[in-house]
């Protein structure tokens, strides 16, 4: 079974924290990311999201939004699901979506990565 709960490391050194899933898959936590859109000093953001319970043998999916509040003025979503190696290794594999605030409606179309 995979658990989502705990410290987890992406390619880019950014580490996230989920606390305990609660019993109807939501959770929380804390993602420090190395990547910022301004370049600067990243600080820790705060996370939220759900997880969809697995059905007999199957791997969790889930999804959660981190407010990057504190550096820049944008927000993620990621979506994704969790599986377990023959070894027992976790491994989250995740897609996102990032959306910055721009100034007009004209601007749009370069807001969301």
């Amino acid at each position: 079974q995979c658990q989502l709960s705990g410290l987890w490391r992406n390619e880019q050194d950014s580490l996230m924290e989920i606390s305990a899933v609660r019993d109807n898959g939501d959770f929380q936590g804390k993602y420090l990311t190395r990547v910022t859109l301004a370049g600067g000093c990243a600080r820790t953001s705060p996370l939220k999201g759900a997880q969809q319970q697995p059905g007999e043998g199957g791997w969790p999916t889930f999804a959660f939004t981190v407010r990057w509040d504190k550096f820049s003025n944008a927000t993620t979503a990621f979506a994704g699901q969790c599986f377990v190696d023959m070894a027992g290794k976790e491994t989250l594999t995740t897609m996102w979506l990032l959306r910055e605030a721009v100034g007009s409606l004209e601007e749009d179309w370069k807001a969301t990565r």
